[in-house]
């Protein structure tokens, strides 16, 4: 008998490759399990509707990119490296995970109607919680690099940060990890990010 959790991953990797290479709205559960080489009704009895799947989807890439954000934390040995470590973070995790043509939850968010107020989505609730996670940790880590306007230092390493996921989509510029460092760097240089006193 196959082991239930191998067909599960199975089904989570065809769909996390189609819906983020060929498109959520047009890549149907037929096509996924035939992907993961399963019966749609296989399917359905792990994950029920399309929108379960795509939150399952979602919820196993959020896993995964926190804990490589956290472990390119913990290799950082200064409190800059540590602000800077969301770079390392993105360039770990694409090499680690299943190649999409963009960041999944950019893509989910660009695919799909925001709910109306008062509406359950549970997808879009996986997107609030991704833009929460990032925004308030990339506040925390400003504020423990000593910025004197950490809200405003991360605002920047968020547009930075979103542009590096549309970068990887469109290819150009090559290298743009490299350069949302460089662009960081040269804030925290020219005082932005530096505590007060050292700006004397």
């Amino acid at each position: 008998m196959a082991d239930p959790l191998n067909t599960r991953d199975r089904i989570l990797n065809a769909a996390e490759q189609l819906f983020f290479q060929q498109g959520i709205s047009v890549t149907g559960v037929d096509r996924v399990a035939a992907t993961a080489g399963v019966a749609i009704v296989t399917l359905y009895k792990h994950f029920g509707a399309k929108d379960n799947l795509l939150r399952e989807v979602l919820a196993r890439r959020l896993e995964s990119w926190t804990r490589h954000w956290d472990e390119a934390i913990a290799r950082a040995t200064t409190a800059e490296d540590r602000l800077l470590a969301v770079f390392d973070a993105i360039e770990t995790f694409r090499a680690s995970s299943n190649q999409t043509q963009w960041c999944s939850f950019l893509a989910t968010a660009s695919e799909r109607p925001a709910p109306t107020d008062g509406q359950d989505d549970p997808v879009f609730e996986l997107i609030r919680l991704d833009t929460e996670m990032v925004t308030e940790r990339l506040a925390t880590l400003a504020k423990e690099a000593g910025c004197p306007d950490p809200a405003t230092v991360s605002a920047v390493l968020l547009l930075l940060y979103n542009g590096v996921l549309s970068s990887l989509l469109r290819g150009e510029p090559s290298n743009p990890v490299e350069h949302a460092r460089t662009a960081v760097r040269t804030i925290m240089r020219a005082g932005v990010g530096q505590p007060h006193a050292a700006r004397s």
